[in-house]
């Protein structure tokens, strides 16, 4: 199974195989899973300015209250990817109790008095998350092969609109920090039931086969899989960053222009932004190949990266108009990098891929999310960003290289 999507051809010649109509149903399912369970990725990010004042943080403790989610889910990624998880266990169970364990870590938030006692509670609820991202892009993918770039783009914008959601609980709850632990908690759990009791594997399986501790290695030798790994570092680098920082970005150039209510909700738009980019860049790798979706945005969101610099100054409403548009294209070309290497990698190694992929990715957020910080030192927050442009410059040359292999 070698689908690229290297252009219209492929879609139109493949497209009557994708005939099981149960399909748009599990994709909802799965969808709607994702959107849940990871509702609780960012709440102590949406909720930072409160915890800051209430436990006295720095900028650095801050940022690792996002950190940590990332090197916890590092962490499940990587025990996943050395064990073979993903294409050992059932996905339905793995999914399930994963997404369960993530809200349970998330509610131990409520009881914490101070930063040191977050830190065990974040970590985990990365930890678990890794039992949720990966193996999901692997279950969707079994119900589709010539859609596939639409419906893994689906999944990652309902995942993009859960990482949001935490924002939008918040403008709601005002300083009730707890409205957004428990929100998100909830979700959670509400995602563990949804796909124990709904979801069933599709007619496309992926082979399973033995736990092999060769498996990550002949991964790391494989070309194909490397390159595509290597574009999606290159978005990772940015995207993290962009993400966790935005916020404090607005309330820096906005202070005593805007409510920080209207902050909030203009937060929530920039992420939930991407998940309509994530479903347009699925639609459009299927139609016209993924490599030049994923350049195009990565092209655009790296200009961006630039342009938040020399819009700092102007009024609230062109800053809006920028970080949306961002939104939609730092994140439309996520999906693709994981389909891609449904695609490129040994075809009873792709759950492992995946985690891989994912592990390093998330790996190299923790760079430039701290990064931030002490760029601001130097610079101001004016021009915190324009670094990020740098990881979109060097996945767009590996994608071109993969695109001539």
């Amino acid at each position: 199974m070698n689908l690229q999507g290297e252009g219209p051809g492929t879609g139109a010649m493949l497209r009557h195989v994708d005939n099981d109509p149960r399909r748009w149903v599990m994709l909802a399912v799965i969808s709607l899973a994702m959107l849940l369970s990871l509702t609780s990725w960012m709440t102590a990010t949406a909720i930072g300015p409160e915890l800051q004042l209430r436990w006295s943080l720095s900028s650095s403790q801050l940022g690792w209250l996002t950190t940590i989610v990332q090197l916890g889910f590092v962490a499940g990624t990587a025990l996943g990817a050395i064990l073979n998880l993903a294409d050992i266990l059932p996905s339905r169970g793995y999914f399930a109790l994963s997404a369960l364990l993530a809200a349970a870590s998330n509610a131990l938030l409520l009881s914490t008095d101070d930063f040191l006692e977050a830190l065990p509670a974040r970590f985990f609820t990365g930890f678990f998350l890794a039992g949720v991202y990966p193996p999901g892009m692997k279950m969707v993918s079994t119900w589709f092969q010539s859609a596939r770039g639409l419906a893994i783009g689906t999944v990652v914008g309902a995942l993009t609109v859960g990482k949001a959601t935490p924002y939008l609980l918040k403008a709601a709850g005002g300083t009730d920090t707890a409205i957004v632990i428990i929100g998100g908690s909830t979700a959670g759990l509400l995602a563990s039931i949804l796909v124990a009791s709904a979801y069933r594997d599709g007619p496309y399986p992926f082979p399973s086969r033995p736990f092999e501790w060769s498996r990550v290695g002949k991964l790391l030798g494989h070309r194909k899989t490397m390159l595509a790994t290597g574009g999606y570092l290159g978005h990772m680098w940015e995207l993290y960053a962009m993400w966790t920082w935005i916020s404090a970005f607005l309330f820096a150039a906005a202070a005593g222009v805007v409510s920080d209510t209207v902050i909030d909700l203009v937060v929530f738009g920039t992420i939930g932004a991407g998940a309509l980019g994530c479903v347009w860049g699925g639609a459009a790798a299927d139609r016209i190949g993924r490599h030049r979706v994923v350049n195009l945005a990565m092209a655009i969101s790296g200009g961006c990266c630039l342009m938040a610099g020399m819009v700092f100054q102007a009024p609230f409403s062109f800053l809006v108009i920028l970080t949306w548009i961002w939104g939609f294209f730092v994140v439309a070309d996520s999906a693709q990098f994981s389909a891609l290497v449904t695609e490129v990698a040994p075809q009873d190694s792709v759950g492992t891929a995946l985690m891989l992929q994912t592990s390093l990715g998330f790996l190299l957020t923790m760079v430039t999310i701290q990064a931030v910080p002490a760029v601001v030192s130097v610079l101001g927050w004016q021009w915190a960003f324009a670094f990020l442009a740098l990881g979109p410059a060097c996945g767009i040359c590996s994608i071109l290289l993969l695109e001539r292999s």
